[in-house]
């Protein structure tokens, strides 16, 4: 049996992609949790083979959540799920260590056989996706601001968008609310903007987050 970790902060999504998960004779839905937080403690526990991973998720979020997991978890393989398919999400998150990249409107058996070959040692990737990540490797036109931010950087602009205090950013990365403001400056600087409600536009505008 191949077990699996569902992380996401909505209930109802969980519940969905467990349903279908479970109805798999070879998948076992083993825990389903609400934050990147709680996974990387239940993962130092008890690790799952697979991990289906929501990228946008208040507190440290799954791009985090990833790299932190795959630092004790090396076994452990994490397929990250997201309503972006443009970079630099993708990118980022496959760079993190992921082993798949799927859209959140993947049909079930896409998704199902993203976890079959991740769990066999390959990787997946949306096929919608790869096809923007080769659009974007041959395009001369990178009109993405956000492709321009570090990895660091990037974590805490989702943060800041997603509402997230400087105090609580910088709790959940373990750095000083210092260090966070330092690399929210730098991040004005490099986007051209000057304020977090800017900062959230922007997000808007190139799709980096979506209105629920």
């Amino acid at each position: 049996m191949i077990k699996i970790l569902l992380v996401d902060d909505h209930e109802l999504v969980r519940t969905g992609i467990s349903r279908i998960l479970n109805d798999v004779k070879d998948f076992n839905v083993v825990a389903s949790v609400g934050s990147g937080e709680e996974a990387v403690e239940l993962c130092r526990k008890s690790p799952p083979d697979i991990i289906m991973m929501d990228v946008s998720m208040p507190g440290i979020g799954g791009l985090e959540a990833t790299r932190k997991i795959l630092r004790f978890c090396d076994s452990t393989r994490i397929i990250c799920l997201s309503m972006h398919k443009e970079n630099p999400i993708p990118t980022k998150i496959m760079q993190a260590g992921a082993h798949g990249f799927l859209t959140k409107d993947a049909d079930p058996s896409e998704m199902v056989n993203a976890i079959y070959k991740v769990s066999s040692g390959q990787r997946y990737i949306s096929a919608d996706v790869a096809q923007e990540l080769a659009i974007g490797s041959t395009s001369q036109n990178h009109d993405n601001p956000f492709e321009n931010l570090s990895d660091r950087e990037l974590e805490i602009t989702l943060m800041l968008t997603r509402g997230t205090r400087v105090p609580e950013i910088a709790s959940n990365l373990n750095i000083t609310a210092k260090t966070v403001n330092t690399y929210r400056y730098r991040m004005f600087d490099k986007l051209n903007v000057s304020s977090d409600v800017e900062l959230t536009h922007l997000a808007l505008r190139h799709k980096l987050i979506q209105t629920e």
